[in-house]
């Protein structure tokens, strides 16, 4: 279908006299709603508000109304009339003749005694139950904590008889040697004892047992083969 000059004045007409676009299409024949929309657009005719979109702001106009309707405080209500005065005798005396009474206040007493109150006899005593099964005391029956004991004196232990006059583990210091004589668990174990050589934790005698020159490669003496020879691959 072509837009002829005859179709394209009724467009105008009806869009200008306020159709919609499904009526202007109806009335057009062989198009639909949205090519007379975007032929119109094309034309650059004035655009016109969505419907849809003038609804959704009538009816939120409509229930802003109710809201404020429903939550309008209601009217105060009237007054009571104020009560009729009844004549009655005077029952206080003359101002001249009044006399006031100033009671002194009352002390307070203030409890120091914190001391755990006794459960009465008859009243059944609640205990809980602490992790792993065990009772826990309640406040009457906590006990003080026992006094400590006083630290005791550390004697130091009398040498055997072996070792006695020789050079033990507590003799040690950076001025004896610290070559060990025997072995740890027989009785006499201990040490040299003697001046260290300078430099050295052992003596001079010691140092030559525990410091050694290397032999020269060629004169290193080969291991010893295995028993049973060589491996044979």
């Amino acid at each position: 279908m072509s837009w002829t000059e005859e179709r394209i004045h009724t467009l105008k007409t009806m869009w200008e006299g306020g159709q919609t676009a499904s009526q202007i299409a109806e009335a057009l024949g062989g198009v639909s709603r949205n090519a007379v929309i975007g032929k119109a657009h094309r034309l650059g005719l004035q655009s016109r508000p969505s419907p849809v979109v003038a609804k959704e702001a009538v009816a939120k106009a409509e229930a802003k109304v109710e809201a404020m309707a429903e939550t309008k405080p209601p009217a105060p209500a009237a007054p009571p009339p104020p009560p009729t005065p009844i004549a009655t005798a005077p029952s206080q005396p003359p101002a001249s003749t009044v006399v006031t009474h100033v009671s002194e206040p009352k002390p307070i007493t203030i409890t120091t005694d914190l001391t755990p109150r006794q459960p009465l006899e008859g009243q059944p005593v609640l205990r809980s139950v602490g992790p792993g099964g065990f009772v826990r005391q309640s406040p009457g029956e906590q006990q003080p904590p026992i006094t400590p004991a006083p630290p005791r004196r550390l004697v130091p232990a009398r040498p055997s008889p072996e070792i006695a006059g020789k050079t033990s583990l507590l003799d040690l210091s950076d001025k004896v040697c610290k070559w060990p004589l025997g072995h740890p668990g027989e009785p006499d174990f201990h040490f040299c004892g003697d001046k260290v050589n300078p430099g050295f934790p052992y003596c001079v005698a010691h140092c030559g047992h525990a410091y050694q020159a290397q032999l020269p490669r060629r004169d290193r003496r080969a291991p010893p083969i295995p028993f049973g020879g060589p491996r044979v691959r």
